[in-house]
C-alpha cells in the first residue's frame, strides 16, 4: 500500500499567515477607532456643554460680561440645547440664581453652597430644587436681580419638556450603543445624562472647598487649578468673586482663562462685544 503526504509550500505559509494578521489587524484597529470615537464623543460632549454654560450663562446672562444681537443670542441658545442636551439649564434661571449666589455667598440664601450642604450630592439637589423653583416661579426674587436677563420663554417650553429630555438620554444610549467596546465605557453615560449638572456641581463644590486663593475673601471661594485647561476658565472662583464683573478671570501671569480668549476671537469675528470694566 502506498501512502502519499502531502505538504504545503511556503507560499501557502505566508498566505495564511497574512490572511490571518490582515483580519486581526483590521479587528484591532475598528476596535480602537470606536474606542477613539468614544473618547472624542465625551470630551466634545464636556467643552462644549460647559463652553455654553460658561460664556453664555454665566458670563452673557447672569454678568453681562458682554452684548450681541438677538440673532446671535438665539444661535446661543440653540448651541445650549444641543450640546447640554438632557441637561439642557435656561439662561434666565442660571443668570438669576447666580445672581443671588453671589449676593448670598455661603448664606442661607445661598442657592448652591456647600457650605450649606454636607456633601456635593446634597447639594446638586438643593441645586436641582432651588433652580427648579425658580423657574416654574414657586420663589420670586427681587426686581433688581431679573434686569437684563435674556429671555425666550417658548423655546426653554421645548427644551425643558421631559419628553425632550427622555429623547436626548434615549439618543445617548443608541450612541453609547454603537461606540462603546467595553462594560467599563456604559460608566460614562450617568455622567453624560446629567452633564451640566455634573459640571455645576465639580465648579460650586470644590472651588468652595479646595484650591489656593489669590484674595481673602468673606467667602470660601477658592481658584482650583493654575492653569485652568479644564473648565473655560470657571476654575479661577475666587478671583471671579473678588472682580464679578471682570471678563477675564485669570488675574496672575500664571493663570489663563479659555472662556475669555475664546470671548476675544468672537469678538473678532465681531458676533459679540467685550464690556471692559
Amino acid at each position: 500500500m502506498k501512502i502519499n503526504f502531502r505538504v504545503n509550500n511556503g507560499s501557502s505559509i505566508k498566505h495564511n499567515f497574512f490572511f490571518v494578521f490582515r483580519n486581526t489587524s483590521t479587528i484591532i484597529i475598528h476596535f480602537n477607532l470606536k474606542l477613539m470615537a468614544i473618547l472624542i464623543f465625551i470630551l466634545i460632549h464636556w467643552y462644549g456643554s460647559l463652553f455654553f454654560q460658561s460664556v453664555f450663562h454665566h458670563r452673557y446672562a447672569a454678568h453681562n460680561l458682554f452684548t450681541m444681537s438677538k440673532f446671535w443670542e438665539k444661535m446661543f441658545y440653540l448651541g445650549c440645547f444641543f450640546t447640554q442636551g438632557s441637561s439642557y439649564i435656561s439662561a434666565y434661571t442660571y443668570g438669576l440664581m447666580h445672581r443671588l449666589h453671589h449676593a448670598h455667598t455661603d448664606k442661607t440664601e445661598d442657592p448652591h453652597s456647600p457650605h450649606n450642604d454636607p456633601n456635593p450630592f446634597v447639594m446638586m439637589w438643593t441645586t436641582r430644587n432651588n433652580y427648579f423653583n425658580l423657574y416654574i416661579g414657586k420663589t420670586d426674587a427681587a426686581e433688581k436681580y431679573k434686569k437684563n436677563l435674556p429671555e425666550w420663554e417658548r423655546f426653554d417650553k421645548i427644551a425643558h419638556n421631559y419628553i425632550t429630555r427622555f429623547c436626548w438620554i434615549a439618543a445617548y444610549v443608541i450612541i453609547y450603543a454603537l461606540l462603546a467596546t467595553a462594560w467599563w465605557q456604559w460608566l460614562f453615560l450617568p455622567a453624560t445624562v446629567i452633564m451640566g449638572s455634573l459640571q455645576g456641581m465639580a465648579v460650586n463644590w470644590w472651588a468652595h472647598k479646595f484650591g489656593y486663593e489669590n484674595y481673602k475673601l468673606t467667602n470660601t471661594s477658592k481658584n482650583i487649578l493654575p492653569f485652568d485647561f479644564i473648565f473655560w476658565g470657571e476654575a479661577y472662583h475666587n478671583n471671579h468673586h473678588k472682580h464679578p464683573q471682570r471678563p477675564n478671570n485669570a488675574t496672575k501671569w500664571f493663570e489663563w482663562d479659555m472662556g475669555f480668549q475664546t470671548m476675544v476671537f468672537l469678538q473678532k469675528l465681531k458676533i459679540i462685544k467685550i464690556k471692559y470694566q
